[in-house]
């Protein structure tokens, strides 16, 4: 994937996840629609590639009065990454060294690697993890959407123990999928069924979209390394 092909991926999958966060907020209160209404007409001028450069800066600047209205990324780390892609395309668009402009985006797909490699180190050193406790007090006790069908698995701790080692063992490996395209591929599908677990069992489905939207950088990554050679 060559540089100009992943960042205009990059934007149009940026573009309909925040469509869709969009959409959640157009029932909420006044001053909060005023400020997703904008986000929405936003997105759909980057995803046809609308005056993109100017688009990705007032995506910034929206996105900081979002997080003054919430007083925080009130959605976590998707809040977090969506405005690290954001600022990323931005710094790509308003720096004039496209040296710089391919170091800013390596700089995204590494985040993006880090981003399951430390989640993976979190989980291994916690030992609810280890033991499946961690997963097994989710399906329990948590307040995300779990239905009382889910809800029973906590009570199959073998199974539970049996997921959480596979999740953790797939965020430590994920830093090796890039020795080879075909191995990123893999990993990427896998990265991707994983967040759509996620949305399906507990309704975080922002982390889908979001953290799909930052897979072309890693992807055009692996392919500049490798073109090196």
């Amino acid at each position: 994937m060559n540089f100009d092909i992943a960042i205009r991926s990059t934007e149009i999958l940026l573009a309909l996840a925040f469509i869709q966060q969009s959409a959640e907020h157009l029932t909420g209160p006044r001053d909060e629609k005023i400020i997703f209404i904008q986000r929405l007409v936003l997105s759909v001028l980057l995803l046809f590639g609308i005056q993109t450069q100017w688009v990705c800066l007032a995506l910034v600047i929206l996105g900081l009065f979002i997080l003054k209205r919430f007083q925080g990324p009130y959605n976590g780390g998707s809040d977090r990454m969506g405005l690290l892609i954001l600022c990323c395309l931005s710094a790509v668009y308003f720096i004039p060294s496209f040296q710089w402009q391919e170091i800013v985006f390596a700089y995204l797909a590494l985040q993006l690697v880090l981003s399951y490699f430390i989640s993976g180190w979190v989980k291994i050193i916690n030992p609810d993890w280890r033991s499946g406790r961690a997963l097994q007090d989710v399906f329990q006790f948590s307040a995300y959407p779990v239905s009382e069908n889910l809800r029973a698995f906590a009570k199959r701790p073998h199974l539970l123990w049996g997921m959480s080692w596979a999740v953790i063992l797939f965020e430590l490996l994920f830093p090796l999928s890039v020795l080879s395209k075909d191995t990123l591929i893999c990993g990427l599908v896998i990265a991707a069924l994983f967040h759509l677990a996620n949305a399906c069992l507990f309704g975080l489905n922002r982390f889908l979209w979001i953290w799909i939207a930052a897979f072309p950088s890693i992807l055009w990554l692996q392919h500049r390394i490798f073109s090196l050679g």
